[in-house]
């Protein structure tokens, strides 16, 4: 069965490098973390779903310059993997989402049935992805103004209703592409902190 790609913003783990839980029996999976080196503190697994052709491996390209995130005197480098178009055979599977810390589901906002087809992305999310783990809406493509058919109000008001962050992106011109992938980063090490602060209070 193929896998999804691993792009090449991915820092691999160094050979022989040992996975390291953060009190993992206490911690939901998602906030389970990995040290990515010894030059930063954090390395989050992201993932990009949604339907072919919306430009996720676009964002992904956009954004592979940016190696590592600084969040309140922590870095963190991010593992980005895009579905490289299995998504047209449905071969994604379990594995793909297992062990996500956050997932960002694209769709073009010219084509009105990429967005019609979120729910169904994010029906694969709380089908095989942790309960809690971190999702972004974002509606790729917004420097194609003259093309636009899911207006800005819609995508956000639906987005208001199931509870979770939205942006509108180019990749195009890199609108908001830091943005996103800043805003999910941030939500991860929050949701973590959180996390770690209930456990030492029920500890103490």
């Amino acid at each position: 069965m193929p896998r999804a790609a691993l792009a090449s913003v991915s820092m691999a783990l160094q050979a022989g490098e040992k996975e390291v839980r953060c009190n993992e029996k206490q911690l939901p999976e998602e906030l389970n973390f990995v040290p990515s080196s010894s030059c930063s503190d954090y390395l989050f697994k992201l993932l990009l779903i949604g339907d072919s052709g919306v430009g996720k491996s676009c964002l992904l390209l956009r954004f592979a310059k940016i190696r590592t995130v600084e969040l309140d005197g922590k870095t963190a480098k991010l593992q980005i993997w895009d579905t490289a178009g299995q998504e047209r055979f449905r071969t994604i599977t379990s594995s793909y989402y297992r062990g996500a810390h956050g997932i960002i589901v694209v769709y073009d906002v010219t084509d009105q049935e990429s967005f019609n087809n979120v729910k169904q992305w994010l029906n694969e999310i709380d089908r095989y992805a942790s309960e809690n783990v971190n999702k972004l809406l974002v509606g790729n493509k917004c420097d194609l103004t003259a093309n636009k058919v899911v207006p800005y109000e819609t995508a956000k008001a639906f987005a208001d209703e199931i509870g979770i962050p939205f942006l509108e992106t180019s990749a195009k011109n890199a609108t908001n592409v830091g943005q996103a992938f800043m805003a999910m980063t941030a939500a991860i090490k929050n949701k973590w902190v959180a996390c770690r602060s209930k456990i030492s209070l029920s500890v103490g």
